[in-house]
């Protein structure tokens, strides 16, 4: 018995719609990510993109839990000396909402050529509003 390896005309991907309207960010992120390797397939191979497309709506309206808010603080540098540049989750929130839910699901992939692939199927916007009405995204749950 030899094992099966997905070939490219097996692998089917789905458009999911996630709506993040209540939703933790670290519980929705770790389950986001594994919908984007395709780790809920039977299919999974995990030096092959068996994942699906991950549409999420409604990134203004996550919740951080404890004191979060105020006390995560990402950093970012520019490149240059002294270019070190940081914020609060608050401040992220309300300027770049869609920002911090990618932040998130990008540090739970692979660092690899193969995780910066599975990470480009991932669209995240602040709203209710998507430009992906013509795939047809189909609503998903996320189990928490």
């Amino acid at each position: 018995m030899g094992t099966h390896y997905p070939n490219p005309a097996d692998i089917r991907r789905d458009w999911l719609l996630v709506d993040l309207n209540g939703l933790t960010v670290g519980r929705a992120a770790s389950q986001i990510a594994n919908i984007l390797r395709g780790k809920h397939k039977a299919i999974f191979t995990p030096h092959l993109d068996v994942g699906d497309f991950v549409v999420c709506i409604n990134a203004e309206k996550v919740v951080l839990t404890g004191t979060k808010l105020d006390d995560k603080v990402y950093r970012f540098n520019s490149g240059f000396p002294g270019g070190l540049k940081s914020c609060t989750a608050r401040v992220m929130l309300g300027k770049k909402p869609e920002e911090l839910i990618k932040i998130a699901v990008r540090r739970m992939l692979p660092r690899s050529p193969l995780g910066r692939a599975t990470y480009g199927k991932l669209k995240v916007y602040a709203g209710g509003e998507h430009p992906h009405v013509a795939q047809q995204p189909k609503p998903h749950t996320l189990a928490l």
